[in-house]
């Protein structure tokens, strides 16, 4: 995100996870941010902040990462979901500089992943 009072916010929030996730804190502070990505015009990054705090809500945790993936050798391994506060502080770290194409194409994927879920 480019202002840098949505970057502090951000910054905050982090700063809010520990071990177990604060589900009204952190989903309240995730709604405070939306409006800074709604300034900037950025519809996938408002969308992803609106589909995580949803599900934040709804399911008091930001599990939903699990599947597979394919190793060098094209071998399907197992991706085990990280704990809470290690999805969200990642989704956060993407957000701070989502304008980045590396960063934006991982956002799309967690917004595919919370859609889905």
């Amino acid at each position: 995100m480019k202002a840098p009072e949505a970057n502090q916010l951000i910054v905050k929030i982090q700063k809010t996870l520990t071990k177990e996730l604060d589900v009204d804190k952190v989903v309240k502070m995730l709604k405070d941010l939306r409006p800074f990505a709604l300034e900037e015009e950025d519809p996938l990054v408002t969308k992803v902040i609106r589909l995580s705090y949803e599900h934040i809500a709804e399911n008091e945790s930001f599990q939903f990462m699990a599947g597979s993936e394919e190793d060098e050798e094209g071998e399907e391994i197992a991706v085990e979901p990280g704990e809470d506060h290690d999805n969200l502080n990642y989704l956060l770290d993407l957000l701070k500089n989502s304008h980045n194409k590396f960063n934006r194409e991982e956002i799309k994927e967690f917004r595919t992943q919370l859609k889905e879920y």
